[in-house]
Protein backbone atom coordinates (compact mmCIF):
# COMPACT_ATOMS: atom_id res chain seq x y z
CA UNK A 1 0.00 0.00 0.00
CA UNK A 2 1.11 3.34 -0.96
CA UNK A 3 1.46 6.18 1.75
CA UNK A 4 0.82 9.75 0.71
CA UNK A 5 1.62 12.90 2.37
CA UNK A 6 -0.65 15.74 3.48
CA UNK A 7 1.16 17.66 0.19
CA UNK A 8 0.85 15.21 -2.02
CA UNK A 9 -2.98 14.55 -0.60
CA UNK A 10 -3.59 18.19 -1.61
CA UNK A 11 -2.09 17.90 -4.41
CA UNK A 12 -4.89 15.83 -5.68
CA UNK A 13 -7.34 18.08 -5.57
CA UNK A 14 -9.35 19.94 -7.89
CA UNK A 15 -8.64 23.43 -9.83
CA UNK A 16 -12.20 24.80 -10.77
CA UNK A 17 -11.22 25.93 -14.26
CA UNK A 18 -13.25 24.71 -16.64
CA UNK A 19 -12.65 23.10 -19.86
CA UNK A 20 -14.44 23.18 -22.92
CA UNK A 21 -14.24 18.99 -23.64
CA UNK A 22 -14.24 17.55 -19.80
CA UNK A 23 -17.33 17.11 -17.67
CA UNK A 24 -17.01 19.00 -14.26
CA UNK A 25 -16.62 16.83 -11.04
CA UNK A 26 -19.37 16.24 -9.62
CA UNK A 27 -18.01 15.03 -6.39
CA UNK A 28 -14.36 16.50 -5.66
CA UNK A 29 -13.84 13.43 -2.69
CA UNK A 30 -14.44 10.80 -4.78
CA UNK A 31 -12.09 12.55 -7.86
CA UNK A 32 -9.64 11.99 -4.92
CA UNK A 33 -10.40 8.74 -3.82
CA UNK A 34 -10.28 7.85 -7.27
CA UNK A 35 -6.80 8.77 -7.82
CA UNK A 36 -5.61 7.08 -4.72
CA UNK A 37 -7.03 3.62 -5.74
CA UNK A 38 -6.45 4.13 -9.34
CA UNK A 39 -2.23 4.22 -8.26
CA UNK A 40 -2.06 1.71 -5.84
CA UNK A 41 -3.34 -0.79 -7.96
CA UNK A 42 -1.21 0.25 -10.21
CA UNK A 43 2.11 0.22 -8.38
CA UNK A 44 0.53 -3.38 -7.20
CA UNK A 45 -0.21 -4.82 -10.20
CA UNK A 46 3.13 -3.28 -12.18
CA UNK A 47 5.78 -4.06 -9.10
CA UNK A 48 7.25 -6.63 -10.54
CA UNK A 49 7.94 -4.82 -13.75
CA UNK A 50 9.18 -1.51 -12.42
CA UNK A 51 12.11 -0.48 -9.92
CA UNK A 52 11.51 -0.57 -6.52
CA UNK A 53 11.70 2.73 -5.11
CA UNK A 54 8.70 5.27 -6.89
CA UNK A 55 7.51 8.09 -6.12
CA UNK A 56 3.85 9.55 -6.70
CA UNK A 57 2.88 13.40 -7.32
CA UNK A 58 -1.07 13.11 -7.89
CA UNK A 59 -1.70 10.41 -10.83
CA UNK A 60 1.70 11.02 -12.36
CA UNK A 61 4.18 8.42 -11.72
CA UNK A 62 8.15 9.04 -11.86
CA UNK A 63 11.09 7.04 -11.41
CA UNK A 64 13.73 8.02 -8.74
CA UNK A 65 15.38 4.68 -9.15
CA UNK A 66 19.66 5.18 -9.56
CA UNK A 67 20.61 5.30 -13.12
CA UNK A 68 22.92 1.79 -12.43
CA UNK A 69 19.21 0.46 -11.36
CA UNK A 70 17.76 1.19 -14.64
CA UNK A 71 17.65 -0.81 -17.70
CA UNK A 72 20.41 0.62 -20.06
CA UNK A 73 19.17 0.20 -23.49
CA UNK A 74 15.39 -0.79 -24.80
CA UNK A 75 16.29 -4.01 -25.82
CA UNK A 76 16.59 -5.07 -22.27
CA UNK A 77 13.56 -2.86 -21.83
CA UNK A 78 11.33 -5.01 -23.60
CA UNK A 79 12.80 -8.29 -24.11
CA UNK A 80 10.28 -10.85 -23.31
CA UNK A 81 7.85 -9.03 -24.39
CA UNK A 82 8.42 -7.94 -27.98
CA UNK A 83 9.53 -10.29 -30.71
CA UNK A 84 12.66 -10.61 -31.12
CA UNK A 85 12.59 -9.56 -35.17
CA UNK A 86 11.32 -6.06 -34.05
CA UNK A 87 13.86 -5.80 -31.50
CA UNK A 88 16.37 -6.54 -34.54
CA UNK A 89 14.74 -3.93 -36.81
CA UNK A 90 14.19 -1.48 -34.00
CA UNK A 91 17.92 -1.12 -33.22
CA UNK A 92 19.28 -1.23 -36.95
CA UNK A 93 17.52 1.96 -37.50
CA UNK A 94 18.80 3.43 -34.69
CA UNK A 95 17.14 2.97 -31.67
CA UNK A 96 18.97 1.78 -29.08
CA UNK A 97 18.92 3.70 -25.84
CA UNK A 98 15.51 4.85 -24.02
CA UNK A 99 14.90 8.23 -23.55
CA UNK A 100 13.09 9.13 -20.61
CA UNK A 101 9.37 8.48 -21.57
CA UNK A 102 10.17 4.95 -22.52
CA UNK A 103 12.40 4.09 -19.62
CA UNK A 104 9.57 5.46 -17.63
CA UNK A 105 6.51 4.71 -19.98
CA UNK A 106 7.24 1.08 -21.07
CA UNK A 107 7.47 -1.08 -17.94
CA UNK A 108 4.03 0.09 -17.76
CA UNK A 109 2.63 -0.21 -21.33
CA UNK A 110 3.87 -3.70 -20.77
CA UNK A 111 2.38 -4.39 -18.19
CA UNK A 112 -1.14 -4.59 -19.43
CA UNK A 113 -2.01 -0.84 -18.00
CA UNK A 114 -4.35 2.06 -19.90
CA UNK A 115 -1.76 4.79 -19.74
CA UNK A 116 -1.39 8.56 -20.79
CA UNK A 117 1.81 9.62 -22.13
CA UNK A 118 2.58 13.05 -21.40
CA UNK A 119 6.11 14.61 -22.14
CA UNK A 120 7.90 16.85 -24.35
CA UNK A 121 7.56 16.92 -28.44
CA UNK A 122 10.20 14.68 -30.04
CA UNK A 123 10.77 11.92 -26.58
CA UNK A 124 10.06 9.33 -28.35
CA UNK A 125 6.09 8.49 -28.05
CA UNK A 126 5.53 6.72 -31.07
CA UNK A 127 8.32 4.35 -30.73
CA UNK A 128 6.89 3.40 -26.92
CA UNK A 129 3.36 2.54 -27.82
CA UNK A 130 4.62 1.43 -30.97
CA UNK A 131 6.39 -1.54 -28.95
CA UNK A 132 3.23 -2.39 -26.53
CA UNK A 133 1.65 -3.12 -29.70
CA UNK A 134 4.44 -5.69 -31.11
CA UNK A 135 4.07 -6.63 -27.90
CA UNK A 136 0.49 -8.20 -27.99
CA UNK A 137 -0.66 -9.06 -31.46
CA UNK A 138 -0.51 -12.41 -32.54
CA UNK A 139 0.08 -12.35 -36.58
CA UNK A 140 -1.69 -15.51 -37.07
CA UNK A 141 -5.16 -14.40 -36.36
CA UNK A 142 -6.75 -12.11 -39.72
CA UNK A 143 -7.96 -9.25 -37.27
CA UNK A 144 -7.81 -5.95 -36.78
CA UNK A 145 -6.01 -6.06 -33.20
CA UNK A 146 -4.29 -2.51 -33.06
CA UNK A 147 -5.75 0.72 -34.20
CA UNK A 148 -3.96 4.35 -33.73
CA UNK A 149 -5.48 7.30 -34.37
CA UNK A 150 -4.24 10.69 -35.35
CA UNK A 151 -5.53 13.97 -36.27
CA UNK A 152 -3.69 14.55 -39.57
CA UNK A 153 -3.23 12.66 -42.70
CA UNK A 154 0.76 13.50 -42.49
CA UNK A 155 0.98 12.53 -38.57
CA UNK A 156 -1.04 9.03 -40.27
CA UNK A 157 1.39 9.05 -43.06
CA UNK A 158 5.06 9.20 -40.32
CA UNK A 159 3.29 7.03 -38.02
CA UNK A 160 2.59 4.21 -40.42
CA UNK A 161 5.95 4.05 -41.94
CA UNK A 162 7.67 3.66 -38.99
CA UNK A 163 5.23 1.00 -38.03
CA UNK A 164 6.12 -0.90 -41.43
CA UNK A 165 9.83 -0.82 -40.71
CA UNK A 166 9.43 -2.22 -37.47
CA UNK A 167 7.50 -4.89 -38.46
CA UNK A 168 8.96 -6.05 -41.49
CA UNK A 169 9.36 -10.13 -41.39
CA UNK A 170 12.99 -11.21 -41.48
CA UNK A 171 13.41 -14.22 -44.59
CA UNK A 172 14.41 -16.38 -41.50
CA UNK A 173 11.01 -16.46 -40.21
CA UNK A 174 10.04 -18.24 -43.90
CA UNK A 175 6.58 -18.32 -45.63
CA UNK A 176 4.66 -20.28 -42.80
CA UNK A 177 5.31 -17.03 -40.31
CA UNK A 178 2.85 -14.57 -41.52
CA UNK A 179 3.93 -11.10 -41.56
CA UNK A 180 2.25 -7.98 -39.70
CA UNK A 181 0.26 -5.82 -42.06
CA UNK A 182 -0.24 -2.40 -41.40
CA UNK A 183 -2.40 -0.35 -43.20
CA UNK A 184 -2.85 3.65 -43.25
CA UNK A 185 -6.39 4.35 -43.37
CA UNK A 186 -6.33 8.24 -43.86
CA UNK A 187 -8.31 11.01 -45.59
CA UNK A 188 -7.57 11.78 -48.88
CA UNK A 189 -6.82 7.81 -49.66
CA UNK A 190 -8.75 5.56 -51.43
CA UNK A 191 -11.72 4.04 -49.87
CA UNK A 192 -12.96 1.46 -52.17
CA UNK A 193 -9.41 -0.17 -52.29
CA UNK A 194 -9.13 -0.25 -48.70
CA UNK A 195 -12.85 -1.92 -48.22
CA UNK A 196 -11.61 -4.06 -50.61
CA UNK A 197 -8.57 -5.13 -48.46
CA UNK A 198 -10.52 -5.22 -45.06
CA UNK A 199 -13.43 -7.73 -46.58
CA UNK A 200 -10.30 -9.99 -47.98
CA UNK A 201 -7.92 -10.04 -45.53
CA UNK A 202 -8.02 -7.72 -42.06
CA UNK A 203 -4.72 -5.62 -41.22
CA UNK A 204 -3.14 -6.25 -38.14
CA UNK A 205 -2.40 -2.63 -37.48
CA UNK A 206 -4.65 -0.02 -38.33
CA UNK A 207 -3.16 3.87 -38.32
CA UNK A 208 -6.30 6.17 -39.05
CA UNK A 209 -7.89 9.48 -39.34
CA UNK A 210 -11.33 9.73 -37.30
CA UNK A 211 -13.37 10.79 -40.43
CA UNK A 212 -12.10 7.52 -43.01
CA UNK A 213 -12.17 5.61 -40.05
CA UNK A 214 -15.99 6.31 -38.37
CA UNK A 215 -16.78 5.67 -42.42
CA UNK A 216 -15.88 2.29 -42.23
CA UNK A 217 -17.24 1.50 -39.04
CA UNK A 218 -20.22 3.25 -39.97
CA UNK A 219 -20.99 1.04 -42.56
CA UNK A 220 -19.69 -2.13 -40.67
CA UNK A 221 -17.00 -2.65 -42.96
CA UNK A 222 -14.64 -3.61 -40.22
CA UNK A 223 -15.08 -4.18 -36.62
CA UNK A 224 -12.96 -3.57 -33.51
CA UNK A 225 -14.23 -6.40 -31.63
CA UNK A 226 -10.46 -8.07 -31.65
CA UNK A 227 -8.87 -4.88 -30.82
CA UNK A 228 -6.30 -5.08 -28.39
CA UNK A 229 -4.95 -1.71 -28.11
CA UNK A 230 -6.35 1.58 -29.00
CA UNK A 231 -3.98 4.52 -29.24
CA UNK A 232 -4.91 8.17 -29.64
CA UNK A 233 -2.02 10.62 -30.60
CA UNK A 234 -2.21 13.87 -30.18
CA UNK A 235 -5.62 13.60 -28.01
CA UNK A 236 -5.89 17.09 -26.62
CA UNK A 237 -5.90 18.25 -29.78
CA UNK A 238 -8.99 15.90 -31.07
CA UNK A 239 -10.84 16.43 -28.19
CA UNK A 240 -10.54 20.26 -28.13
CA UNK A 241 -11.67 20.36 -32.20
CA UNK A 242 -15.10 20.26 -32.79
CA UNK A 243 -14.87 18.27 -36.06
CA UNK A 244 -13.49 15.49 -33.96
CA UNK A 245 -14.85 15.30 -30.15
CA UNK A 246 -18.67 13.47 -31.12
CA UNK A 247 -16.58 10.64 -33.42
CA UNK A 248 -13.75 10.29 -30.72
CA UNK A 249 -16.30 9.81 -27.70
CA UNK A 250 -18.16 7.30 -30.05
CA UNK A 251 -15.12 5.61 -30.68
CA UNK A 252 -14.19 5.57 -27.06
CA UNK A 253 -17.35 4.10 -25.64
CA UNK A 254 -19.38 2.37 -28.67
CA UNK A 255 -17.69 0.96 -31.27
CA UNK A 256 -15.60 -0.30 -28.88
CA UNK A 257 -15.27 -0.35 -24.57
CA UNK A 258 -12.56 0.14 -22.50
CA UNK A 259 -12.80 -2.80 -20.59
CA UNK A 260 -11.77 -5.12 -23.78
CA UNK A 261 -8.78 -3.41 -24.66
CA UNK A 262 -5.75 -1.44 -23.15
CA UNK A 263 -6.14 2.09 -24.16
CA UNK A 264 -3.54 4.80 -24.57
CA UNK A 265 -3.52 8.58 -24.94
CA UNK A 266 -0.34 10.46 -26.04
CA UNK A 267 0.77 14.31 -26.15
CA UNK A 268 3.00 17.03 -25.73
CA UNK A 269 0.21 18.97 -24.10
CA UNK A 270 -2.53 17.66 -22.20
CA UNK A 271 -4.39 20.87 -20.56
CA UNK A 272 -5.65 20.09 -16.70
CA UNK A 273 -4.36 16.49 -16.68
CA UNK A 274 -5.94 15.77 -13.53
CA UNK A 275 -9.39 16.81 -14.62
CA UNK A 276 -8.27 15.31 -17.87
CA UNK A 277 -7.64 11.92 -16.03
CA UNK A 278 -10.28 12.10 -13.54
CA UNK A 279 -12.86 12.18 -16.71
CA UNK A 280 -10.86 9.31 -18.59
CA UNK A 281 -12.44 7.19 -15.66
CA UNK A 282 -15.83 8.38 -15.02
CA UNK A 283 -16.55 8.83 -19.13
CA UNK A 284 -15.10 4.85 -19.22
CA UNK A 285 -12.64 6.21 -22.11
CA UNK A 286 -10.07 4.20 -19.93
CA UNK A 287 -10.14 1.56 -17.15
CA UNK A 288 -9.76 2.54 -13.64
CA UNK A 289 -5.89 1.96 -13.29
CA UNK A 290 -4.84 3.93 -15.98
CA UNK A 291 -1.24 5.65 -15.30
CA UNK A 292 -0.41 9.25 -16.04
CA UNK A 293 3.00 9.00 -17.31
CA UNK A 294 3.79 12.73 -17.28
CA UNK A 295 7.96 13.10 -18.14
CA UNK A 296 9.56 16.77 -17.19
CA UNK A 297 6.27 18.30 -15.92
CA UNK A 298 9.06 21.10 -14.80
CA UNK A 299 10.19 21.77 -18.10
CA UNK A 300 7.84 21.23 -20.73
CA UNK A 301 10.07 22.85 -23.64
CA UNK A 302 12.91 20.83 -24.67
CA UNK A 303 16.10 22.81 -23.19
CA UNK A 304 18.26 22.69 -25.80
CA UNK A 305 15.22 25.34 -27.81
CA UNK A 306 16.98 29.47 -27.91
CA UNK A 307 13.46 31.66 -28.31
CA UNK A 308 14.16 35.13 -29.78
CA UNK A 309 11.45 37.64 -30.49
CA UNK A 310 12.30 40.68 -32.50
CA UNK A 311 9.83 43.73 -32.44
CA UNK A 312 8.43 45.29 -36.08
CA UNK A 313 5.40 46.52 -37.59
CA UNK A 314 3.26 44.03 -39.27
CA UNK A 315 3.64 46.46 -42.42
CA UNK A 316 7.80 45.25 -41.86
CA UNK A 317 7.03 41.80 -40.83
CA UNK A 318 7.68 40.40 -44.77
CA UNK A 319 11.09 42.51 -44.29
CA UNK A 320 11.92 41.53 -40.95
CA UNK A 321 11.89 37.52 -41.62
CA UNK A 322 13.78 38.41 -45.05
CA UNK A 323 17.10 40.20 -42.49
CA UNK A 324 16.16 37.21 -40.05
CA UNK A 325 16.79 35.02 -42.97
CA UNK A 326 20.23 36.30 -44.56
CA UNK A 327 21.48 36.20 -40.82
CA UNK A 328 20.58 33.25 -39.49
CA UNK A 329 21.42 30.94 -43.07
CA UNK A 330 19.17 28.06 -41.77
CA UNK A 331 20.04 25.05 -43.39
CA UNK A 332 16.48 23.43 -42.91
CA UNK A 333 13.78 25.67 -41.32
CA UNK A 334 9.98 25.92 -40.95
CA UNK A 335 7.96 29.33 -40.84
CA UNK A 336 4.57 29.25 -39.48
CA UNK A 337 1.78 31.83 -40.72
CA UNK A 338 -1.32 31.52 -39.43
CA UNK A 339 -4.75 30.34 -40.80
CA UNK A 340 -6.70 32.61 -43.13
CA UNK A 341 -9.41 33.83 -41.65
CA UNK A 342 -13.14 33.23 -43.15
CA UNK A 343 -13.61 37.13 -44.29
CA UNK A 344 -10.15 37.67 -45.66
CA UNK A 345 -11.50 34.40 -47.70
CA UNK A 346 -14.50 35.93 -48.90
CA UNK A 347 -13.14 39.22 -49.98
CA UNK A 348 -10.74 37.08 -52.50
CA UNK A 349 -7.66 37.73 -50.83
CA UNK A 350 -4.82 35.79 -51.81
CA UNK A 351 -3.76 33.37 -48.55
CA UNK A 352 -0.65 35.10 -46.43
CA UNK A 353 0.94 32.03 -47.02
CA UNK A 354 1.37 32.48 -51.30
CA UNK A 355 1.75 35.87 -50.49
CA UNK A 356 5.29 35.23 -48.29
CA UNK A 357 6.71 32.93 -50.32
CA UNK A 358 6.18 35.23 -53.18
CA UNK A 359 7.86 38.10 -51.23
CA UNK A 360 10.96 35.63 -50.34
CA UNK A 361 11.35 34.07 -54.16
CA UNK A 362 11.92 37.45 -55.32
CA UNK A 363 13.83 39.23 -52.51
CA UNK A 364 15.41 36.26 -51.05
CA UNK A 365 18.41 34.62 -52.51
CA UNK A 366 18.51 30.98 -52.42
CA UNK A 367 14.66 31.03 -51.83
CA UNK A 368 13.91 29.79 -55.08
CA UNK A 369 12.58 26.69 -54.45
CA UNK A 370 10.70 27.09 -50.93
CA UNK A 371 7.95 24.12 -50.02
CA UNK A 372 4.54 24.93 -48.86
CA UNK A 373 1.96 22.91 -46.46
CA UNK A 374 -1.37 24.16 -45.50
CA UNK A 375 -4.89 22.52 -44.48
CA UNK A 376 -6.59 23.78 -47.59
CA UNK A 377 -3.61 22.10 -49.78
CA UNK A 378 -4.58 18.93 -51.96
CA UNK A 379 -4.12 15.71 -49.97
CA UNK A 380 -1.34 14.57 -52.88
CA UNK A 381 0.38 18.19 -52.94
CA UNK A 382 0.47 17.63 -49.26
CA UNK A 383 2.35 14.39 -49.05
CA UNK A 384 4.52 15.31 -52.09
CA UNK A 385 5.74 18.66 -50.53
CA UNK A 386 6.31 16.33 -47.58
CA UNK A 387 7.92 13.84 -49.37
CA UNK A 388 10.66 15.75 -50.83
CA UNK A 389 11.17 17.38 -47.66
CA UNK A 390 12.57 14.08 -46.53
CA UNK A 391 14.85 13.41 -49.14
CA UNK A 392 17.40 15.10 -47.68
CA UNK A 393 19.77 18.27 -47.73
CA UNK A 394 18.35 22.07 -46.47
CA UNK A 395 14.71 22.96 -47.08
CA UNK A 396 12.34 26.51 -45.91
CA UNK A 397 8.96 25.75 -45.24
CA UNK A 398 5.99 27.73 -45.57
CA UNK A 399 3.60 26.09 -43.49
CA UNK A 400 0.26 26.78 -40.90
CA UNK A 401 -0.47 25.25 -37.79
CA UNK A 402 -1.24 21.33 -39.87
CA UNK A 403 2.69 20.89 -40.20
CA UNK A 404 2.91 21.52 -35.77
CA UNK A 405 1.47 18.79 -35.07
CA UNK A 406 3.69 15.42 -34.77
CA UNK A 407 5.38 15.71 -37.99
CA UNK A 408 8.86 14.79 -37.41
CA UNK A 409 11.68 16.39 -39.53
CA UNK A 410 14.75 16.37 -37.23
CA UNK A 411 16.77 18.08 -39.34
CA UNK A 412 14.81 21.22 -39.02
CA UNK A 413 17.02 23.76 -37.17
CA UNK A 414 14.87 27.22 -36.77
CA UNK A 415 11.48 28.10 -36.70
CA UNK A 416 10.22 31.24 -37.35
CA UNK A 417 6.62 32.54 -36.08
CA UNK A 418 5.82 35.28 -38.71
CA UNK A 419 2.47 35.16 -37.07
CA UNK A 420 2.13 34.55 -33.50
CA UNK A 421 0.50 31.36 -32.22
CA UNK A 422 -2.71 31.73 -30.90
CA UNK A 423 -1.93 29.79 -27.62
CA UNK A 424 0.94 29.01 -25.48
CA UNK A 425 0.00 24.84 -26.57
CA UNK A 426 0.46 26.27 -30.62
CA UNK A 427 3.68 27.59 -29.53
CA UNK A 428 4.91 24.32 -27.86
CA UNK A 429 3.78 22.73 -30.96
CA UNK A 430 5.43 24.56 -33.00
CA UNK A 431 8.62 24.93 -31.27
CA UNK A 432 8.73 21.37 -30.64
CA UNK A 433 9.35 21.08 -35.04
CA UNK A 434 12.76 21.81 -33.88
CA UNK A 435 15.45 20.20 -31.77
CA UNK A 436 13.93 16.75 -32.64
CA UNK A 437 16.97 14.41 -33.04
CA UNK A 438 17.21 12.06 -30.03
CA UNK A 439 20.41 12.57 -27.45
CA UNK A 440 21.53 15.43 -29.37
CA UNK A 441 23.07 18.40 -27.46
CA UNK A 442 22.53 20.90 -30.77
CA UNK A 443 21.02 24.17 -30.03
CA UNK A 444 18.06 25.02 -32.25
CA UNK A 445 16.12 28.45 -32.45
CA UNK A 446 12.28 29.58 -32.52
CA UNK A 447 12.38 33.16 -33.36
CA UNK A 448 9.05 35.16 -33.35
CA UNK A 449 8.49 38.27 -35.18
CA UNK A 450 5.54 40.40 -32.76
CA UNK A 451 4.23 43.48 -32.40
CA UNK A 452 5.16 45.54 -29.44
CA UNK A 453 1.23 45.06 -28.74
CA UNK A 454 1.68 41.15 -28.49
CA UNK A 455 4.74 41.46 -26.08
CA UNK A 456 2.22 40.53 -22.98
CA UNK A 457 1.34 37.72 -25.01
CA UNK A 458 4.69 36.13 -25.47
CA UNK A 459 5.62 36.78 -21.93
CA UNK A 460 2.50 34.94 -21.25
CA UNK A 461 3.40 31.96 -22.86
CA UNK A 462 6.94 31.99 -21.51
CA UNK A 463 5.21 31.89 -17.64
CA UNK A 464 3.56 28.82 -19.20
CA UNK A 465 5.45 26.77 -20.59
CA UNK A 466 8.34 28.12 -18.48
CA UNK A 467 10.73 29.26 -21.18
CA UNK A 468 13.13 32.76 -21.75
CA UNK A 469 12.58 34.39 -24.82
CA UNK A 470 15.52 36.74 -25.36
CA UNK A 471 14.85 40.15 -27.48
CA UNK A 472 16.50 40.38 -30.70
CA UNK A 473 17.50 43.49 -31.95
CA UNK A 474 18.20 43.95 -36.46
Amino acid sequence: MACFSATQLHSLSWTSTPHRFLSPPQNPNCTRSLFINCTNRTLSSISNHRPSRASISSSCITSETDVAERPSTLRELCEGHVPEHVLRRMEEIGFVMPTDVQRQALPILLSGCDCILHAQTGSGKTLAYLLLIFSVINTQRSAVQALIVVPTRELGMQVTKVARVLAAKPAELGLEQKSCTVMALLDGGILRRHKSWLKAEPPTIVVATLGSLCQMLEKQIFKLESMRVLVIDEVDFMFNSSKQVSSLRKLLTSYSLSNSRQTVFASASIPQHRRFLYDCIQQKWTKGDVVHVHVNPIEPMPSRLHHRFVICSKKARHQTLQSLLQSDAPLSAIIFVGEQSEKSKKAGNAPATTLLIDFLKTSHEGCSDILLLEEGMNFNLRTASLSELRQGGGYLLVATDIAARGVDLPETTHIYNFDLPRTAVDYLHRAGRTGRKPFSDNKCTVTSSITSEERFVLQRFENELMFHCEELFL
